[in-house]
């Protein structure tokens, strides 16, 4: 049987309440207790572990050097007690331990990241696990049941989504890019004669290819990979726009003069894997999602 702690919750409370507050006279009137209680607590918790946390320093109680990482380890102890008293509430009314997501490339990073912050302030216990998609990863993630809440360019069979936004690509290349010196309108022969850079299928079978590729082609698996590389003049490539704004501004990257079919459009859907079976979390972060691209 393992032993038993000698020191209480309670007595380690007091001792990060005694330094956080800058005595115990604070403490006690944070803590809704007397200062002879604080006191006793602290001098017990230094009688069973045998060392000093305070020193005397001129009229202050200062932490000894040992009392420095009681302090630090205290309050690791009490945070961690009272994100376990929050998860275990989470879990009574409900709330799942972890949510999990397939999100297709093209939402954008940042939109995403703001979702998941509003969600964490709100459940910060609550896990997140985020699977980054590409064309057929987000249907398998659904069909396979490894998301519970998915954004993809597709609804697959069996499911139903909304529509929530709409994408613009827009082809894009370095501005010293051969296609750009053409200093003219550009064709699909154009296009066909240089590299187009291909973010790969994360889908294992592969079955969604762009009706657009190249036989001279660099598929990498990050889109990344494939913007660095654009960057550095090795090819073109159909981009989110939102995407590449950064480097749109900066320079590095630059519209191709298309004669035709300068832009193309996606959508965007929302998907609940189990409308019946979703829990309050991720019917929470789904809302938060539509407020946020509404």
């Amino acid at each position: 049987m393992a032993a038993l702690p000698k020191i209480t919750l309670d007595q380690w409370q007091t001792l990060v309440a005694v330094v956080e507050a800058g005595g115990y006279a604070q403490a006690a009137e944070r803590l809704h207790k007397s200062q002879s209680t604080l006191t006793y607590a602290v001098q017990k918790l230094e009688r069973l572990l045998g060392v000093k946390v305070f020193e005397i320093q001129g009229r202050k109680a200062a932490l000894t050097s040992t009392g420095q990482v009681l302090y630090r380890r205290g309050k690791t102890l009490v945070e961690d007690s009272l994100r376990l008293e929050r998860a275990a509430a989470s879990l009574s009314a409900g709330w799942e331990p972890e949510l999990r997501l397939a999100v297709d490339h093209l939402f954008p990073t940042w939109l995403l990241l703001e979702c998941f912050t509003r969600f964490a302030g709100e459940h910060p216990d609550t896990r997140i696990e985020l699977i980054e998609s590409v064309l057929g990863g987000t249907d398998e993630a659904l069909i396979e049941g490894r998301a519970e809440l998915a954004i993809g360019t597709s609804v697959p069979p069996g499911f139903v989504g909304d529509s929530i936004m709409k994408v613009r690509f827009i082809a894009a290349a370095h501005p010293n890019h051969p296609l750009h010196r053409l200093g003219r309108p550009l064709t699909l022969d154009d296009l066909r004669r240089h590299r187009h850079l291909v973010i790969r299928d994360t889908g294992r079978e592969r079955s969604r290819t762009p009706g657009w590729l190249n036989e001279q082609r660099w598929t990498v698996s990050h889109q990344a990979t494939s913007i660095r590389a654009a960057c550095m003049g090795l090819g073109y490539a159909w981009y989110s726009e939102d995407v590449i704004r950064k480097e749109l501004d900066a320079g590095e990257l630059k519209p191709l003069p298309l004669r035709e079919g300068a832009e193309r459009w996606a959508n965007l859907y929302l998907i609940v894997a189990d409308r019946d079976a979703a829990g309050p979390g991720v019917r929470r972060l789904e809302s938060l999602i539509r407020e946020s691209v509404a």
